[in-house]
């Protein structure tokens, strides 16, 4: 069963997420697991043990940038804020920046310590102060890649053939291919799918018990949206712009020219554009239906997903590159003992998608620095 019981403690770990990112998403599918918890959030004392913590600050701030409404963010990150704090021993300062330009320059004028980035708000933060560095790359179902997706209100003008209920779109051998949206290759959770005993069921269920319609997909041509309109998310964001404008630039169109192009400031946003019919066509990371799923239940078959991007390395948690390295891996320890939980688990999986969290490789970011030396982006959107 469903539960927005931890959307306070989650909401705060928007700084790992797409999801709670103005630059992404790249946010992070909500995925229903249902991990039961013992209410307790233990993690070992990283700081305990002496010497090694003598040139640590006695307070970090923490940047915080909500990629939904979220107006009560603040007090929402509450908790977790208090999980870092037994973790490290000292006083964590849980901030929320009003955007994501905000953040990335916070940390580069040295006034926050860590933050929230989806992978082009990392790279365009990294390259122009040179003080910030990826700390923790989260990971999905075994995966540390994700793609954005294309969806339409029209699926005959774009689709080569009927789109079907209960799929989705992967990458495969360099393909686009369509599964079953309850089988393993379908990594990102789809709208209409939930947890149950057994795993993956078409079987999810609104708030008010409303059964939410499968989402449907078809594999498509992003030629055909020339001249129609697109909605993006931010042009910060990098599954939701970045990776598809790539797409468009490659097949010789401008992909602000060439279609009628809105931002709208949110994953969940281009869904519901789309689905009011205010675009033809909207951009996001996969599945953000399942975001608007309670509010508009046949969201999965009124919205129907036609292509995806290339795979793009899933969101991180950075860090000012003057921490102390002692520090930086407590911080690591921290957040992957919490992740370790049964409410860890609960948090992280049900609201964000993660499963897993790796150190995070600079390299795994080169192509996002392609992608955004391509559209001769250098510099954080004003």
């Amino acid at each position: 069963m469903r539960s927005r019981r931890l959307l306070g403690a989650a909401c705060v770990l928007a700084l790992v997420v797409a999801a709670c990112g103005d630059d992404d998403d790249d946010a992070t599918p909500d995925t229903d697991a249902g991990a039961e918890t013992d209410g307790s959030a233990e993690t070992e004392d990283p700081a305990e043990g002496g010497d090694d913590t003598a040139d640590w600050p006695d307070s970090i701030v923490f940047g915080f940038v909500p990629s939904t409404e979220q107006e009560t963010l603040q007090d929402d990150i509450a908790p977790f804020i208090e999980v870092l704090e037994e973790g490290l021993g000292i006083e964590v300062d849980g901030r929320v920046t009003t955007d994501y330009t905000g953040l990335v320059t916070a940390m580069g004028q040295d006034q926050a310590d860590l933050g929230a980035f989806g992978p082009f708000g990392y790279v365009l933060g990294k390259d122009n102060f040179g003080n910030i560095e990826a700390l923790i790359q989260s990971g999905r179902f075994g995966s540390f890649t994700y793609h954005g997706q294309w969806f339409t209100n029209d699926p005959t003008s774009f689709c080569g053939e009927e789109p079907v209920p209960g799929t989705a779109l992967v990458n495969q051998g360099g393909e686009i291919v369509q599964v079953d949206a309850l089988s393993d290759d379908a990594l990102a959770l789809q709208v209409g799918v939930a947890f149950g005993d057994e795993g993956k069921e078409m079987t999810d269920v609104a708030e008010d018990g409303t059964a939410i319609s499968p989402g449907s997909s078809c594999v498509g041509d992003i030629a055909a949206v020339e001249g129609t309109t697109v909605a993006y998310t931010t042009e910060s964001s990098t599954s939701g712009y970045l990776f598809p404008a790539l797409e468009l630039t490659e097949l010789g169109l401008d992909p602000q020219g060439d279609v009628d192009a809105v931002f709208s400031n949110g994953h969940d946003a281009s869904v519901t554009a789309v689905l009011n019919g205010d675009a033809d066509v909207g951009l996001s990371y996969d599945d953000a239906r399942r975001e608007i799923r309670d509010e508009q239940p046949t969201v999965g078959e009124e919205v129907v997903v036609f292509s995806i991007t290339d795979e793009i390395p899933n969101d991180v948690v950075a860090v000012r590159s003057e921490l102390p390295d002692s520090l930086k891996q407590a911080i690591y320890d921290t957040v992957d003992a919490y992740l370790q939980t049964d409410e860890g688990k609960l948090v992280f999986d049900e609201i964000y998608g993660w499963t897993d969290i790796r150190p995070a490789e600079e390299a795994d970011f080169d192509v996002v620095r392609e992608a955004a030396a391509t559209l001769g982006i250098s510099e954080p959107p004003g």
